[in-house]
């Protein structure tokens, strides 16, 4: 396919746009992060935005058990114990883990998508539709698409498995986006398969990590272009 010399520009313009915005939020993360600074509860609320029905607000604690919805062009960032997530706008997201604590065992998405970050270590569990995701600390962005789920392993491992027949799974390892996958439904003879990097940035991430005290591991790769996601 041939791409375009006007298209090659736009995204050439887009990436050092991106990489303008990321500068700065790289740096303010190396001072939270000289500073310790860690981020607590609802960090940011945009639009209709609940936790167990009630409005979220900044500095509100979100625990295991708490069900967590946005609305349309709604967006919620959060931390609960060493865990930051982004619940997407049109979601219901349930934390799972002992009722009231503030440590996340995992997430189930009912609806919509979340892209989390897990401290180094951690195993959780992550429920989609059509699809469950053992985390072992790590990024992940996961979205409901109805007849399937898209997860992408932005770095680390995370083993995936068809959510009705756990014998139907592969093992994701990667740095920077590298083996997004789609998860069917029952009835499509290629249950996984390889998808592209879709919905979900490093900024964002860089943000999440910020939030936790920590950073993003390809920040620090010598290959590393602010701008491409």
């Amino acid at each position: 396919m041939r791409i375009s010399r006007g298209a090659t520009t736009r995204r050439r313009w887009l990436g050092l746009a991106l990489g303008a915005v990321l500068a700065p939020r790289l740096a303010s993360l190396r001072e939270a992060l000289a500073a310790g600074k860690i981020e607590k509860g609802v960090y940011r609320v945009r639009g209709d935005a609940r936790v167990n029905g009630a409005p979220a607000r900044e500095g509100m604690d979100v625990k295991a058990g708490d069900v967590i919805t946005t609305g349309a062009d709604a967006e919620l960032v959060f931390v609960i114990g060493k865990d930051a997530m982004l619940v997407r706008s049109n979601a219901r997201v349930e934390v799972s883990g002992r009722s009231g604590e503030l440590v996340a065992a995992g997430l189930r998405i009912v609806t919509g998508a979340v892209l989390s970050v897990f401290s180094p270590g951690a195993r959780r569990t992550i429920r989609v539709q059509t699809a469950t995701i053992g985390v072992r600390g790590t990024a992940v962005y996961a979205e409901d698409l109805v007849d399937r789920a898209y997860v992408c392993t932005c770095y680390g491992v995370s083993d995936i498995a068809a959510a009705d027949d756990p014998a139907v799974q592969e093992t994701v390892q990667t740095e920077h986006h590298e083996q997004p996958r789609y998860v069917y439904s029952a009835g499509v003879a290629s249950r996984i398969e390889r998808a592209p990097v879709i919905n979900h940035s490093d900024a964002e991430l860089i943000l999440l990590e910020s939030l936790v005290g920590r950073e993003p591991p390809f920040v620090t790769r010598a290959d590393y272009r602010p701008g491409r996601y």
